[in-house]
């Protein structure tokens, strides 16, 4: 487990958080996609420069990359040895946005582009219900999608908070000389 994809259902399922978390366990450099493709001011980076961003960081020896970005998945899947997918309940994801936006009122989150400062607005919460379901069944053949590619391939399915913060918790105990004689490597 050296290059690793964190994806999730919706915005507000963890990911950001998740891969923050793994990063500090396993020593791992954590790249946020968001902070990639926003720019200062809410401005989005064009398809060639998100795409240039990520295949620079997937050169790299280690890595995580947290986001979805349905149209530059190609870039991290052909060089990810792991993928990891949160699946929370819709009710779930839309409790933490909200929550997220009243923590983070007026400033930046650590995992979005400086001059980014979190915002919510009902086109956002229409996004996130109206592509929920569809995403949900997407994703679940993403994940089927990577493991056939690879028998080296390895899939973590996280279906709720417990399983998340049992995943993270196993990482920490974990000495990383045996990740690999247990399968997590």
């Amino acid at each position: 487990m050296k290059k690793i994809m964190v994806l999730g259902v919706s915005a507000g399922v963890g990911k950001s958080s998740f891969a923050r978390k793994l990063s500090e366990k396993k020593n791992i450099p954590v790249h946020h996609l968001d902070s990639y493709f926003w720019k200062a001011g809410w401005i989005e980076s064009s398809e060639k420069e998100f795409s240039e961003k990520q295949q620079q960081l997937v050169k790299e020896d280690r890595w995580i990359i947290e986001g979805n970005y349905t149209g530059t998945y190609e870039i991290r899947s052909e060089k990810a040895d792991t993928l990891i997918y949160l699946e929370l309940p819709l009710a779930v994801c839309l409790y933490r946005v909200v929550k997220r936006r009243i923590a983070n009122q007026g400033k930046t989150r650590p995992d979005m582009a400086l001059g980014c400062p979190e915002k919510l607005d009902k086109e956002f919460l229409t996004f996130i219900i109206s592509t929920y379901s569809a995403r949900k069944v997407k994703m679940r053949k993403r994940m089927v999608q990577f493991i056939e590619e690879s028998p080296h391939h390895k899939v973590v399915f996280l279906r709720n908070q417990k399983q998340i913060n049992g995943y993270l918790e196993k990482m920490a105990e974990m000495p990383a000389s045996l990740y690999k004689d247990n399968g997590f490597n």
